[in-house]
């Protein structure tokens, strides 16, 4: 099976490209900038130009493709990039799937999109979600949550840096997901002829609080929070002003997702539905307490490493 890969040099398509090369899938990666995407060429992948607001150039990437993941979604500034990038050009991709007669397209939308359509981007992926189904083209859509990945720059760079970090007056629960694990299901679903035609809610094994991540972070660094709140009717009210915001491209954006993504009460059970489905174990899937521990690692080596090679600098000035 070869696969089409979209989104290849984002935070979760990259994560996507390795696996699938790990396991030996030939892929191709629609790239806008090959400069950019050198680093999955290095990888092994194949690269090929293509841009989803430029329709016409996507069809030729499908030549001897058999099966998609969009990993996907644009970081606009204004509307107009939304609505070229994420309705036209993502109708376009369909489109030229459904003539190139893939096996699967995996899409990667967004969870409970369904009861925010007030906001255009969310709208627009359930939009795509029906288009996709109404394709005929045999698919499987993962709702997704937050990543593990982007609570380091929102969470702990803040607390080590002694910035500020904003929160809602109200601690609601996302379960985050590192997007290791959303690409191992990802990959799993070609296996299994049961995922196919069917939407799935996925997000990390447990749901955490803005507090309890904070709490943690302090722990593992060892420094105190600063803490901003905001109350939550000001921040519907902002979003609701302006219409649409980016993921995590500033403080009312990324507490505005934050309360898109909150979890609802069943979540523990659809969790483990999920993985039985999956036929995965949940000591597979990394744990968000153990991602944070292995950064603050990294991270505590990384200082000490930049200090002996200051003190050796030092010597050798001496010397």
């Amino acid at each position: 099976m070869s696969l089409l890969i979209v989104g290849g040099t984002g935070t979760l398509g990259r994560q996507i490209v390795l696996q699938a090369l790990t396991k030996g899938y030939p892929v191709r990666c629609l790239v806008r900038n090959f400069r950019k995407a050198n680093f999955l060429k290095e990888w092994g992948a194949e690269l090929i130009y293509g841009d989803l607001s430029i329709p016409e150039t996507i069809p030729p990437c499908f030549q001897g493709i058999t099966a998609i993941i969009d990993a996907s979604t644009s970081r606009p500034s204004d509307l107009d990039v939304v609505k070229t990038v994420d309705w036209y050009g993502k109708l376009a991709l369909i489109e030229a799937a459904k003539a190139a007669k893939v096996k699967r397209f995996i899409f990667c939308s967004t969870q409970n999109l369904d009861q925010f359509s007030n906001i255009p981007l969310m709208k627009m992926k359930q939009g795509i979600e029906f288009k996709l189904k109404e394709s005929q083209i045999p698919y499987t859509i993962f709702r997704l949550t937050g990543f593990y990945q982007g609570l380091i720059e929102q969470y702990a760079i803040p607390i080590l840096e002694n910035l500020p970090i904003w929160v809602t007056t109200e601690n609601t629960c996302v379960s985050y997901i590192d997007t290791q694990d959303i690409a191992k299901f990802c990959l799993k679903a070609f296996q299994l002829p049961e995922t196919q035609n069917k939407i799935f809610f996925l997000g990390g094994p447990k749901g955490w609080v803005s507090s309890e991540i904070i709490n943690l972070c302090e722990q593992l660094g060892g420094q105190t929070a600063k803490i901003n709140q905001i109350p939550l009717f000001m921040l519907k009210f902002i979003t609701k002003f302006l219409g649409f915001f980016e993921w995590g491209q500033n403080i009312s954006d990324r507490l505005s997702f934050v309360e898109i993504l909150n979890v609802d009460s069943d979540f523990s059970k659809s969790t483990f539905d999920l993985y039985k489905t999956f036929k995965v174990k949940s000591n597979e899937i990394t744990q968000l307490d153990d991602y944070f521990l292995e950064y603050f690692i990294r991270l505590l080596k990384r200082l000490r490493d930049i200090n002996f090679e200051d003190i050796q600098k030092q010597k050798n000035i001496i010397i």
